[in-house]
C-alpha cells in the first residue's frame, strides 16, 4: 500500500494562529491549544477595552475641565459650566474643551466670562 501524505491546511491554520501570539510568552506561544485558548481570551479583552477607552477618555477629559474651572478664575463647577455651554449654544465637546484648559487657560477662562455674560 502506498504512503499517503496529510494535507497541509491543518498546518496552515495552526502556522497562521502561531504568529497571531509570537509574541506572547511561554507556552502562550508554543502550543497550538494553549494558542487558541489565549487568542480567544486577548480578541475578547481587546474588544471590551475598546469601549473602555472610550469611557476613560472621557473621565479624563471631565476631570482635566474641572480643574481647571475649579481653580482657576471662575468659581464655580464643571457641571454648571457645561450646562450654561449647551444654554448658550456653544457646541465645544469635552476634547477640545479638555484641549483648551491644558494648552490656553486663559481661552478657557474667556469662554466661561462670555457665557456669564450671556446669562
Amino acid at each position: 500500500m502506498t504512503r499517503i501524505r496529510r494535507g497541509y491546511i491543518a498546518r496552515r491554520r495552526r502556522t497562521k494562529v502561531r504568529l497571531f501570539a509570537s509574541s506572547f510568552r511561554g507556552a502562550h506561544s508554543r502550543l497550538t491549544r494553549t494558542i487558541t485558548q489565549q487568542k480567544i481570551r486577548a480578541l475578547a479583552s481587546a474588544h471590551r477595552d475598546r469601549d473602555r477607552k472610550k469611557r476613560d477618555f472621557r473621565r479624563l477629559w471631565i476631570t482635566r475641565i474641572n480643574a481647571v474651572i475649579r481653580g482657576g478664575r471662575v468659581s464655580y463647577s464643571y457641571s454648571r459650566f457645561i450646562y450654561d455651554l449647551y444654554k448658550g449654544q456653544l457646541l465645544l465637546n469635552r476634547k477640545i474643551l479638555a484641549q483648551i484648559a491644558i494648552l490656553n487657560r486663559n481661552c478657557l477662562y474667556t469662554i466661561s466670562n462670555e457665557i456669564i455674560k450671556i446669562k
